[in-house]
């Protein structure tokens, strides 16, 4: 790398650029305040040559790389650390080749979700990917701890249709699947890939769509059964047609002056509206679902419509990375294996009600995810989850008093939810990164397997041998990296 080149990707402090550069890829606002940990170097790369370049550099001079994708890392730990670091900000490596002979595509670590749909959408209207509903969600990020989406019951998850990678490695090598090995492809698909080297690009297939799908968009109340209709939903979302997905809300909201608790379910089904009410008159008559209410859509159209976009906004809105845009939040994930019965529901809405802010997202499984063995990938938690839950609260006013009461209130309903969900261990979502799960300081086997095992249960202890065989030293490593079997850092 030439000192031009270089000077046109690197930040350092008393670059006039630096601040707006770190801040851009910042989505939680915990994370933007004057005692943050800040990077002594962001690089951002262009080329892959200048990622191996900035591997091998970060060794010699003994800082430690944070790998920054899209920045929604949830606790903020691809841009934070407590030791001297440099960022390594991937933004830059944003190409996606789509190739519709072999329906496939090249996409690199740095693109958004957003990117990836619409270059989809530019060459097919009949194919799409299955991955998240945020659009500025980075690919890097999103893929390397799993990713899903609303087509989790038909397909499963993004890693499932990885079938090559280019990763930079230790050593600065740019590997590909077949140069790394199957051991270390196997990792980066949903082991999170920061504890391995670095992802330039993925190479997924595309799936196929219907030219026509459905959405809709359904709320109640308490006073309108939402308790039956929530305690029905746990049956039906988890085993009706795997072309159907329904996610359901869960709010305490204020209802004509009173506190109370609102429902919503909001679905994709891969087929016509006629049939989908059909489906469901038979399956879940209690959600009351009519034609009227439906939206029958092209695919690249319901993409925008689950991210919150009004039917008709034109694809080219999934190119707005919408930086510089952050709340205050704080996520919590956990899995349920059996119904809540109605008691537990009751007493649920009570104490969402009591504590005021915290929502819960339920995200229906079943379908193709509990017919791909939980070792297929590090993802373990396929067959025998009915559905994921987001806790989910987010906050406007800043300081340090508004972070302890919001954090606390996730963190007392996850405490309270402890009787419904998953035990032994108790599961997590890599991609809802949550630092309450576990995080090390030694990064010693035994501080590692309590985040390990809740991330990815029986398959902690694969991981440990593939970082162990790549990465024996700990270069690549964070507050949640697998650890290698022995504890010599570099």
């Amino acid at each position: 790398m030439t000192a031009g080149e270089a000077s046109s990707i690197i930040y350092s402090k008393n670059n006039p650029s630096y601040t707006s550069v770190l801040r851009a890829y910042i989505r939680n606002a915990r994370f933007n305040t004057s005692s943050t940990p800040k990077p002594l170097l962001i690089i951002t790369p262009k080329d892959e040559s200048h990622v191996s370049a900035a591997v091998t550099c970060a060794q010699k001079l003994g800082f430690r790389l944070k790998i920054r994708s899209g920045g929604h890392d949830y606790e903020g730990l691809s841009y934070v650390f407590d030791e001297p670091f440099f960022i390594l900000d991937m933004f830059n490596l944003r190409s996606i080749t789509v190739d519709m002979a072999d329906e496939s595509a090249w996409v690199g670590a740095g693109s958004t979700l957003g990117e990836l749909y619409y270059n989809i959408w530019k060459n097919s209207k009949v194919h799409g990917f299955p991955a998240g509903v945020c659009p500025t969600v980075g690919i890097g990020g999103h893929i390397s701890g799993a990713g899903y989406g609303t087509m989790i019951r038909k397909y499963g998850l993004s890693v499932d249709y990885v079938v090559d990678a280019k990763l930079v490695d230790v050593n600065g090598r740019i590997l590909d699947r077949k140069a790394m090995g199957e051991d270390l492809f196997w990792a980066i698909r949903g082991g999170g890939a920061a504890s391995f080297g670095v992802v330039l690009a993925y190479k997924v297939k595309l799936v196929p769509v219907p030219e026509k799908v459905t959405v809709f968009r359904v709320e109640r109340y308490l006073t309108e059964n939402a308790t039956d209709i929530t305690l029905k939903w746990q049956s039906v979302a988890p085993t009706t047609d795997d072309e159907l997905f329904m996610r359901m809300l869960v709010q305490p909201v204020t209802r004509n002056k009173k506190k109370t608790v609102r429902i919503t379910v909001i679905a994709l089904y891969l087929g016509d509206s006629d049939s989908l009410v059909s489906l469901l008159n038979k399956d879940f008559p209690e959600l009351g679902i009519v034609k009227e209410i439906c939206n029958e859509t092209s695919w690249i159209d319901s993409v925008l419509w689950w991210a919150n976009y009004d039917l008709g906004t034109q694809p080219t809105t999934l190119l707005d990375r919408d930086l510089n845009d952050a709340n205050f939040l704080k996520r919590k994930s956990d899995y349920v294996q059996t119904p809540i019965p109605k008691k537990g529901l009751e007493s649920l809405w009570k104490k969402m009600v009591e504590l005021g802010k915290v929502g819960l997202v339920f995200n229906s499984y079943g379908g193709r995810m509990k017919r791909v063995k939980s070792d297929a990938t590090p993802f373990p938690h396929r067959a025998g989850n009915l559905f994921k839950i987001q806790y989910s609260v987010s906050w406007e006013q800043p300081g340090d008093e508004a972070v302890k009461n919001f954090t606390t209130q996730a963190k007392l309903l996850h405490e309270f939810m402890t009787p419904f969900v998953s035990k032994n261990p108790r599961s997590a979502y890599l991609n809802y990164r949550d630092i309450d799960v576990g995080s090390t300081k030694t990064w010693s086997y035994e501080e590692g397997k309590v985040y390990g095992q809740s991330y990815f249960n029986g398959n902690y202890d694969r991981l440990v041998d593939v970082k162990t065989a790549v990465d024996p030293k700990n270069f690549f490593r964070y507050e949640q990296s697998i650890p290698p079997r022995s504890s010599i850092h570099i």
